[in-house]
């Protein structure tokens, strides 16, 4: 068996009552083994050796009201791979706990803070101290838990990562009805699983996200009438308008301008009624066609 030699990041967010994991690795898909999580329950991140069960039982562990100190004490216990095993947990109070096993593969350890973990193996040391004060700097500044949690990231590969190199990233954020649709709690799951760079590229990824699901701000409105213009010529140039350039933002305009939307999947950010617009909406749309 490979091990997952890697960094990652088990955290919570009071505020936003949101559980995330982050991490990355010189493995392919690193994320889709390490990281776990669940409303109510709580964040699992498994490597080493990693023992994907781990992952599962832990979070029902916790969601049955065992803090993270003993789950973890339970899982390594009855597992007789222990030696070879990193765990690292948040519960779901935002209780923090890790193990990381004698024969982990140096260099190996972790740093358990308020409300989250650190850990890793494999590591240029450093890698993870590293981690943890970056989080603690960046949590509840600028941003939201996912960002915090690749600051962490990047801070751990400047400190030196994993000895092997890069290959892999991931961040995974649960909150209650989070995700599309409202009827799930997967709020991001966001993943580079081959990449050169992929911690750069998840925080791209992480960028994205937040354009297309994250909340309008007002500030950010701009009256529909002040674009039409514009709107109308672009609308002519992707075919979805045939009408004249009257510079009023009518029904026609505003059939087409949704259909456009739908298209590029902004419909988050804009749902064809009202009479303002995102500001940001139109300018993407003007970078890509304009």
């Amino acid at each position: 068996m490979q091990p997952i030699a890697t960094f990652s990041i088990v955290a919570y967010d009071p505020h936003s009552q949101e559980w995330g994991v982050a991490v990355q690795s010189k493995f392919l898909a690193a994320a889709a083994v390490v990281s776990w999580a669940r409303t109510g329950a709580g964040a699992v991140a498994t490597q080493a050796y990693a023992n994907l069960t781990y992952g599962p039982r832990g979070l029902e562990m916790m969601a049955g009201g065992k803090p993270a100190q003993e789950a973890v004490e339970a899982l390594v216990g009855e597992d007789d791979g222990r030696a070879a095993r990193q765990v690292g947990v948040v519960d779901r109070a935002g209780r923090a706990a890790a193990y990381t096993g004698p024969e982990c593969i140096a260099w190996a350890g972790h740093v358990v803070g308020e409300g989250f973990t650190c850990q890793g193996n494999i590591l240029i040391p450093g890698t993870v101290e590293a981690m943890a004060r970056r989080f603690e700097q960046a949590r509840g500044g600028v941003g939201e838990l996912a960002d915090w949690l690749v600051e962490a990231l990047a801070a751990g590969q400047e400190a030196g990562g994993d000895k092997r190199g890069r290959q892999s990233a991931g961040v995974l954020v649960v909150r209650e009805g989070g995700g599309y649709g409202g009827n799930n709690d997967r709020y991001l799951d966001l993943r580079v699983d081959d990449d050169p760079t992929p911690i750069l590229k998840l925080k791209g990824l992480v960028g994205l996200h937040h354009f297309y699901f994250g909340r309008v701000d007002a500030d950010d409105l701009i009256p529909l009438e002040s674009v039409a213009s514009e709107l109308q010529d672009l609308l002519r140039r992707t075919g979805h308008y045939e009408g004249p350039a009257t510079g009023a933002f009518d029904a026609a305009t505003r059939k087409a301008l949704r259909a456009l939307v739908d298209t590029e999947n902004l419909e988050e950010r804009w749902d064809g009624t009202g009479d303002t617009i995102d500001r940001r909406v139109v300018e993407f749309l003007r970078a890509k066609f304009a």
